[in-house]
């Protein structure tokens, strides 16, 4: 009798994690039927660009620049997405911890390499 139920049991949580696989296929496959051939994410483009502009070498991307001037345009783009939705409280708090973090950089930076720091300062546009 003591089999009969381990063996249901089993079998429950079997057809439990197959449905969790087909509820997570059936996502994966939302997401890649989303993108299309050919269709560029605006968001990747943009951020390589910034890469490229920033790098203080080939292939650089965590560079203090790089990191500060990418948290510098995603800060702009939330800052005018919440002048629109000004009750988004939970993107605003994502830009405050963003706007930290740049703050962070920006001190790091500027105790290693003040020269570095302004010439930076002044190609993302913020005040010193």
């Amino acid at each position: 009798m003591a089999d009969k139920k381990a063996k249901g049991t089993t079998s429950r949580i079997k057809k439990a994690l197959a449905k969790k696989k087909k509820v997570a296929t059936k996502r994966t496959a939302a997401v890649k039927v989303s993108k299309k051939k050919g269709e560029v994410d605006l968001v990747n483009m943009k951020k390589d660009l910034i890469v490229k502009d920033f790098a203080t070498h080939e292939g650089d991307t965590g560079s203090p620049e790089v990191q500060i001037a990418i948290l510098t345009s995603r800060v702009l783009q939330l800052s005018e997405h919440l002048k629109d939705h000004k009750k988004d409280n939970h993107s605003r708090r994502g830009l405050l911890q963003m706007v930290g973090k740049r703050r962070r950089l920006l001190q790091y930076l500027k105790r290693k390499d003040e020269k570095r720091y302004k010439v930076l300062m002044e190609r993302v546009g913020l005040k010193a």
